[in-house]
């Protein structure tokens, strides 16, 4: 019985990443202009978060969420979620509406042929292995927060291995909530890692369930509390994982 999931399993791979590339060739001269400038980038936002819709839907996921956003007009956020799946970033986009936000994403992601195109001149890059690339990720983020655009960081880093429930949670995000006094408002993704894990021979179509957490404020911190803060959000999260375990 096994043995005959995995057709369904390799075809289900395939389809996924047409899905992923079939709007970006069909918008490629719409995302070439809302791309060009940093002003536009509102715009590509609006686009990214079709595409994300278009990916979910055409692979099965029906997504549902758990409690609202309530944010503020031209104030920028923290959005982190725990990090198992490449559709952890569809969902991301597909949660938080009319908040254009930035990725902090993996620098390696640059080299996938079109996507990384685009994916390298809208998003900031880091290079976990390289100091002085981890340090510019704060200049890049305070620029795109002074634009008044949120950032969205998974602060697991790389993905963990599947075993683990939430992996140890890095600092960048917390430091620039903190340096910036800006809330930051986590979310859990409870069906991801099932749905479509990096495991190649496994997924399938089925709910995508996401909690929204109360944000939480920043304000009066100094970068002392840091790993108060991280503990706090990184709690949040583990207990709901945890009540699927």
């Amino acid at each position: 019985m096994q043995l005959l999931k995995y057709p369904f399993w390799l075809f289900y791979r395939i389809w996924f990443y047409v899905l992923v590339l079939l709007p970006i060739i069909v918008f490629f001269p719409l995302i070439l202009i809302t791309i060009s400038t940093e002003k536009t980038y509102p715009y590509f936002f609006k686009i990214a978060r079709i595409w994300a819709k278009f990916i979910l839907i055409g692979m099965g996921f029906a997504y549902t969420f758990e409690g609202q956003l309530h944010l503020e007009k031209n104030k920028s956020y923290i959005f982190v979620a725990n990090h198992t799946s490449i559709t952890d970033v569809m969902l991301m986009l597909v949660a938080v509406k009319n908040h254009p936000f930035v990725f902090v994403g993996k620098k390696e992601l640059e080299n996938i042929p079109l996507f990384g195109f685009i994916y390298k001149r809208v998003c900031i890059l880091v290079d976990r292995g390289n100091s002085k690339s981890r340090y510019a990720v704060f200049e890049r983020a305070q620029k795109r927060i002074n634009q008044g655009l949120s950032i969205c960081i998974f602060p697991e880093g790389g993905v963990p291995d599947e075993s683990i429930v939430l992996d140890e949670f890095k600092d960048g995000a917390f430091r620039i909530a903190i340096e910036h006094q800006i809330a930051i408002v986590p979310m859990t993704f409870f069906d991801n890692k099932k749905r479509f894990s990096y495991t190649f021979f496994s997924g399938s179509p089925g709910k995508m369930r996401v909690k929204i957490h109360k944000e939480i404020p920043t304000e009066g911190m100094n970068l002392a509390a840091k790993n108060t803060l991280k503990e706090m959000v990184r709690n949040c999260i583990l207990n709901d994982l945890c009540k699927l375990v």
